[in-house]
């Protein structure tokens, strides 16, 4: 199993611009001048490019988890790897075609297909967004049926209607074209556009999945000196929800083994303010369980000042360094806001590895969306470039094919 932070450097695909530039050349040149001795040479150079560039970015998602899982690049290699493949596939399938015949299949076809990639992804995938559609909108009408009805708990519902709905609007608005070149050039700029969009969306979602169900299923190593319980909402008497009982019990189980295997106790940090309808602050919630639990009181120190998880992150943080800068530090939720809670754990230059409490399986995908819909709303500039990169890459070769 790789282990996480072992590494100094953060894994660069720089060494792949040569290859990517080299590659963008020839293809330029087969856009302007044709080519038609060079197809089947060019489908070969394309396959052997594209797996180069999976074979990297599987490489540096592998590196990344050893660096830091809890990035956003974790979810970009992954997710972006997936769809590399299925350039590979399409293009092995071209060469194949071209080979058996030659007379019907030249070389704009390489140049389609890269054109097409990203509609060809979500035809690929299709028969998964289905599944995960609706098995997101089964969880989330038990959900519906166990708890409140709130807008909160139709988000899984919601998104599943998306996915699906994006998958028909490209399935019948490409399905009859006609008109002019320009018409049918101005058709596909649309086709390209929304197909891109889709893509980074689609790829998101992956390589959240992904990631993390990896962080989750990590076993940190039994060597920590503090656990940061992060609070999440109280009874109305007080005492914690089901949801931060659990990420209690969750810490004590791991305090219980590493004492047992290794001797060595450890700190907990109790996080968590008062939210305006609650009679005391997380935090004190949490302190109490684990004082009846057993834990001596001065080895519990609360942190009781935050609002927010990056906030629990960057408070906690300052009460650990204070006593042990070179602490090793551990924090406990709920199984799917791991991975969002290490991205705050990194935001405030700490490093910490996440384990996860278990929920009721009604409960964790739509909680999933939400988390996922907060990535979304993290790092926009850094997301904007990616997607506008991408948006103009399909634009300028759905122009170029139609020159």
């Amino acid at each position: 199993m790789v282990r996480f932070d072992t590494r100094d450097k953060k894994p660069k695909l720089y060494w792949l611009i040569p290859f990517a530039v080299v590659y963008a050349a020839c293809l330029a040149l087969l856009i302007a001048f044709g080519g038609e001795g060079f197809a089947v040479p060019m489908c070969i150079a394309t396959i052997a490019f594209f797996s180069l560039t999976a074979a990297a970015l599987f490489h540096a998602f592998k590196e990344q988890l050893k660096y830091n899982p809890y990035s956003y690049n974790t979810i970009y290699y992954i997710g972006f790897a997936l769809f590399i493949c299925t350039v590979v596939i399409t293009n092995v399938i071209l060469l194949a075609k071209m080979l058996a015949h030659p007379d019907l299949y030249n070389a704009e076809y390489i140049v389609s297909d890269i054109c097409f990639s990203a509609r060809n992804y979500m035809f690929f995938s299709a028969p998964f967004i289905l599944a995960f559609s609706l098995a997101l909108c089964v969880s989330n009408i038990s959900l519906l049926m166990h708890e409140r009805k709130r807008f909160v708990n139709v988000l899984g519902i919601i998104l599943a209607l998306l996915l699906i709905a994006g998958e028909v609007f490209l399935f019948m608005f490409d399905r009859y074209v006609q008109g002019s070149q320009f018409e049918v050039m101005m058709h596909d700029l649309v086709s390209s556009i929304f197909a891109s969009i889709y893509l980074y969306f689609e790829c998101m979602v992956i390589g959240a999945i992904i990631a993390n169900i990896i962080v989750v299923s990590y076993k940190p190593d039994l060597n920590k000196d503090y656990i940061i319980i992060l609070g999440c909402g109280l009874r109305p008497d007080g005492t914690p929800s089901p949801l931060l009982r659990g990420r209690i019990e969750r810490a004590l189980a791991f305090y219980n083994k590493q004492k047992a295997e290794t001797g060595k106790e450890l700190k907990f940090i109790a996080s968590g303010g008062q939210g305006p309808n609650e009679v005391n602050s997380e935090s004190t919630a949490i302190k109490r369980f684990l004082i009846e639990k057993g834990i001596p009181e001065e080895m519990i120190i609360e942190e009781d000042r935050s609002s927010s998880t990056l906030e629990n992150m960057r408070n906690s943080k300052e009460i650990i360094f204070s006593e042990d800068p070179a602490a090793k530090v551990l924090f406990s939720t709920t199984n799917y806001h791991v991975f969002r809670s290490g991205l705050s754990a990194r935001r405030v230059k700490m490093r910490a590895v996440g384990i996860g409490a278990k929920t009721k399986w009604y409960f964790w995908p739509n909680a999933a969306v939400r988390e996922f819909v907060g990535l979304l709303s993290a790092h926009r500039v850094k997301q904007a470039v990616i997607l506008g990169s991408m948006i103009l890459f399909y634009v300028i070769l759905t122009i170029a094919v139609y020159r």
